[in-house]
């Protein structure tokens, strides 16, 4: 699993350490939307989300929101909740041609940028092809697309060895 190993693996987006990943030299966050930012069976963001986004803002990320959903609206409305001004959709995950893009739209190169997302065999395997580091985060609920089910269950058997982190940067 070394080809698809993610940089991290957290519970949530809130988890994730800004500040550390400022440090390290990362600029640029490219972020899934479903089961990443905004749950599967719901329309808003929670608010941990939406704090964990204005923080990396004001420490001076770049954001753009790259979704695999093939429903503009929703992703834009997503984007006008979250302030996030660079959207993609129908990104076709994990071929990497929306990542580029995102780093294209960000002015970001790929050592400054980082994938957020929920699943192993788009995400993070988009983000490997991609030549920039991932976060993979849990998806945030159980409700799926039906053909994402079968990833999930490959996901799990491939993930079992790798420790999920429940920390954060004291948002939750």
């Amino acid at each position: 699993m070394t080809f698809l190993a993610p940089k991290r693996y957290v519970a949530s987006v809130d988890c994730i350490d800004l500040d550390e990943l400022y440090r390290s030299g990362k600029r640029a966050l490219l972020v899934d939307r479903d089961n990443t930012l905004v749950p599967r069976d719901a329309t808003c963001a929670p608010p941990e989300a939406r704090d964990w986004l204005d923080r990396a803002r004001r420490l001076g990320f770049r954001v753009c929101l790259v979704s695999n959903n093939w429903y503009r609206s929703q992703v834009e409305a997503s984007a006008r909740e979250l302030g996030i001004d660079h959207v993609i959709w129908c990104a076709m995950k994990p071929a990497p041609f929306a990542l580029w893009a995102g780093l294209h739209k960000l002015s970001a190169t790929r050592s400054e940028s980082l994938l957020v997302g929920d699943q192993l065999y788009t995400d993070v395997f988009a983000s490997r092809l991609a030549g920039i580091d991932s976060i993979l985060v849990k998806p945030q609920t159980h409700v799926d697309m039906w053909y994402t089910y079968a990833f999930r269950f490959f996901e799990r058997r491939a993930l079992r060895d790798l420790p999920c982190e429940e920390g954060g940067d004291g948002l939750r």
